[in-house]
């Protein structure tokens, strides 16, 4: 199966949205392949709004987070891999979802078939 996170981050992008709440995007910006403005940085994590007024062209896939924002005024291309998504929640109340910092576990491609025991019956009188 494939991982569950990019599902549960659009839903519950759709739902604070869903309720005029603002959707921030907590971010592991030291992870492989992020692309976002170092000065805003603070302890390896970055918090991004990614409200529909806030950012341009916002794509959630099932690998990653793409949309253009302005930081300082500047805008800025964003790219974050869905493995680097730490959390999302609503900046008026804070209600949303924090990960795991673990990866998602994979099921094994090929299970060992159950070892076959073999009956065995007796003679009853």
């Amino acid at each position: 199966m494939t991982p569950s996170r990019p599902y549960i981050v659009r839903a519950i992008y759709e739902w604070i949205v869903d309720n005029d709440c603002t959707p921030h995007l907590l971010v592991d910006a030291n992870g492989a392949d992020v692309v976002v403005p170092t000065a805003y940085v603070s302890d390896g994590q970055i918090v991004l709004n990614i409200s529909p007024t806030a950012v341009v062209s916002l794509q959630m896939g099932n690998h990653s987070i793409t949309f253009n924002g302005r930081f300082g005024g500047q805008p800025i291309d964003i790219f974050v891999p869905i493995a680097s998504v730490m959390g999302i929640y609503a900046r008026e109340n804070g209600q949303g979802r924090i990960f795991d910092t673990e990866p998602e576990p994979q099921p094994p491609h090929s299970p060992e078939p159950p070892e076959r025991i073999r009956p065995s019956l007796k003679v009853v009188k």
